[in-house]
């Protein structure tokens, strides 16, 4: 019988586009979260890896939204071995997240292979977070569930059969030709036989961000100390040359909480032995004691390559990799017998001693400094799923240790990816422009983890004040300049001002710490971005390029991004300045904003042109905040220390604020050892401001010692 070669190919298209279409079979987890699964999932993934419980309290207070998508328009397909995954995108949609990127916020329009590396100056998706999870500015959040590196195109790809195609132009005729032409779906590709797919409801895209936050176990709650300010020093230093940098600090007035030891404090590095030097700290259980004496803790640099050297090399031997990094065993960190060995080397030899937490160094890239993707590891993980979860696996396993221990650690790490919100680790990097960590500051808050614009090198004072000014608004105030030994103190012109930074963020410490504790509790990520702000708007038209026809014959038309101003905290908006920088416009909200530092009304809404001197960068303050200040101390309060607050009132609303109160160095909050202090600041019948706290409650945590008001410029004790 004759068959007309039309009607095969249309019988071949058919094939193509549903012979192997899965139905996504979805189920509700958690309220406003469903898991969708497709295929065959791997055994292990990137939830597998973290291995953390969702804060169903906490997911069960913000509500119980239906489903914020068409399940019919998630589409799922497994071919040649791997799922292909396709969301619904609208015309005017925007998207968010997809890891820490350090030059775009909008990711729409993007392609993206999410691979754990370090970051090398481009968004492509290689970078030190890729976390599979986006958000949407329609209010919902999808995550991806697989430890492989997955390759994304978000609204790049236009179907033939889309339901809601681009009208076709010509560029001959039509002088608003799109060489991008519109896409009506995020296409995701898996390299493997099926999935998990989680999608969370809104309404808003920060209540999306929150629930992931909260659905990954909350975010970290760190030790108050974890918080104050902290200084790497050089690497061959002495047990003598650390403590008299200590006592630099303390004789000069500028404040130190922990001190970080880079590689030489251990007898080998690259690789490790993870053992003392012994010629350099002859006694290391008396000098951790001596430095947190004077109330200084200490954080050790580690890459997790074990050396021929280490005292653990022959016992961990056999849970090792068939390959190596800079000559060190890898150990297979899902074995229980190998973290039984590593870990147990860090407990016996710093932990137990009392050394408070670690820079985990080396565990994102580059490709030919890790171990390769035709590496074995004994248990069976393919060299491509450790890469994605090594980093997540050192933090989950250092963090339990001293959660035995009942003490708070914070840390440093170069990777992470999707579970490890909770893990107290903030990143950092090699890479060193200032204003692309900005961005990456606000990218962190749609992905569940934290990074810091560290402090290392400067070219002059006013780039060393600048990138301490940015500093101090952020997860971790680290000055980073181990190589060259820097101090705050190096630059004498600006040495006063950096002082007054630094003191700052102590002052502000209660605000930092009540945020965090939101963090955790309620998923409110501590830094984010303006997209997220309740009254943020934008301008969306589109504007050409620069460039002529000549240099790129398909320039796009494009919306300008907000990418060097951010929110801190619930009430603080942040404005840096960069090197060279005076002026700047800012974008304000709907709704009064005040300055932070005079408490004089801004604007409403509205874009700003604000001017700046060396000694601060813009920071506004919303309409009836009321903004927690203590003394600026040189050490962060200790367990059971009684500290005076200052409760700082903005505008003219009334105020209403939850301060958040443990004992701030050990886990007993988990046990319900923490209480929320209501604050309120209202006109009274005589039309002056008054300012009130709720009582301590009974055998819960009160900190709290000598409470000030102060209405701008009016101040009152109580």
């Amino acid at each position: 019988m004759f068959i007309s070669r039309s009607i095969l190919l249309l019988f071949f298209a058919f094939n193509i586009s549903t012979a192997y279409t899965q139905t996504l079979h979805w189920q509700q987890v958690a309220p406003g979260i469903w898991k969708g699964t497709t295929g065959k999932p791997e055994t292990y993934d990137l939830l597998k890896a973290a291995e953390v419980s969702p804060n169903k309290e906490a997911l069960s207070k913000m509500g119980s939204p239906s489903f914020p998508l068409s399940q019919s328009t998630i589409i799922a397909k497994q071919t040649d071995g791997k799922t292909y995954l396709q969301l619904p995108l609208t015309e005017q949609e925007q998207l968010y997240g997809f890891g820490l990127n350090f030059q775009t916020v909008n990711q729409r329009e993007r392609i993206l292979q999410l691979h754990v590396d370090h970051y090398s100056g481009t968004d492509n998706g290689r970078t030190h977070a890729p976390v599979p999870f986006y958000v949407s500015s329609k209010g919902y959040g999808v995550f991806i569930n697989t430890a492989r590196y997955i390759t994304v195109y978000a609204g790049t790809g236009v179907r033939r059969d889309s339901d809601n195609a681009p009208a076709e132009q010509d560029r001959n005729t039509d002088p608003n030709w799109n060489p991008q032409p519109y896409s009506d779906a995020v296409e995701i590709l898996i390299p493997a036989a099926g999935v998990e797919v989680y999608v969370f409801a809104g309404p808003t895209p920060l209540d999306a961000v929150r629930r992931f936050n909260l659905f990954n176990g909350g975010g970290c709650l760190p030790p108050r100390w974890g918080l104050g300010f902290t200084q790497r020093v050089k690497s061959l230093f002495t047990d003598q040359e650390v403590m008299k940098e200590a006592d630099e600090f303390e004789a000069k007035g500028y404040p130190l909480d922990f001190i970080g030891l880079e590689p030489g404090w251990q007898s080998k590095s690259y690789p490790c032995s993870f053992a003392w030097d012994l010629t350099r700290f002859p006694q290391p259980a008396k000098f951790i004691k001596e430095m947190l004496q004077k109330n200084i803790r200490l954080n050790l640099w580690i890459n997790p390559y074990v050396s021929k050297y280490s005292p653990i090399y022959k016992n961990i031997l056999p849970y090792t990799a068939s390959h190596t990094v800079w000559n060190g065993a890898i150990p297979d960190l899902t074995l229980a017998p190998a973290r039984k060995i590593f870990f147990g080397q860090l407990y016996n030899a710093q932990i137990k001693p009392g050394v408070s937490g670690y820079k985990i160094d080396e565990v994102d890239g580059y490709d030919n400094w890790l171990w390769p993707d035709v590496t074995v590891f004994p248990s069976g993980v393919s060299a491509e799923q450790m890469r994605q979860t090594f980093a997540v696996l050192c933090q989950k396993y250092s963090t339990e240790i001293f959660h035995q221990q009942n003490k708070r650690t914070y840390g440093l790490v170069r990777g992470s990816n999707a579970g490890a919100v909770s893990f107290p680790y903030v990143i950092y990097n090699d890479y060193y422009k200032h204003e692309d960590f900005i961005t990456a500051l606000i990218n962190s808050g749609f992905c569940g983890v934290l990074w810091t614009p560290e402090v290392r090198a400067s070219a002059n004072s006013e780039e060393w004040l600048r990138r301490m000014q940015t500093v101090i608004f952020s997860p971790m105030v680290m000055i980073n300049a181990w190589a060259s030994g820097t101090k705050p103190w190096s630059y004498p012109d600006v040495a006063d001002k950096v002082k007054e930074l630094a003191l700052l963020r102590m002052q502000m410490m209660p605000y930092w710490y009540s945020a965090f504790a939101r963090y955790h509790f309620e998923g409110m990520p501590p830094f984010r971005a303006m997209n997220l702000e309740e009254g943020f708007v934008q301008n969306s038209s589109p504007e050409k390029g620069n460039s002529s026809l000549e240099e790129n014959p398909y320039t796009l038309a494009t919306v300008k991004e907000i990418k060097d101003q951010y929110m801190a905290g619930d009430y603080l908006l942040i404005a840096p300045l960069f090197t060279g920088e005076s002026s700047r416009k800012v974008i304000l909200p709907k709704g009064k904003w005040y300055d932070f530092y005079t408490g004089t009304y801004a604007g409403d809404g509205e874009i700003i042109s604000v001017s700046s001197g060396l000694d601060h960068i813009p920071v506004f303050v919303k309409d009836g905040a009321i903004i927690p200040m203590q003394p600026p101390l040189l050490h962060a309060p200790k367990a059971g220390d009684k500290v005076d607050i200052e409760f700082r009132h903005y505008g003219e609303k009334d105020g209403a604020y939850k301060l958040y109160d443990d004992d701030g160095e050990t886990f007993d909050y988990e046990k319900g050892a923490y209480s929320w202090r209501t604050v309120t600041m209202k006109r009274n019948s005589r039309n002056e401001w008054e300012g009130t706290i709720s009582a301590p409650e009974k055998n819960k945590p009160n900190t709290i010692g000598k409470v000030n008001w102060k209405q701008m410029g009016t101040d009152h004790q109580q």
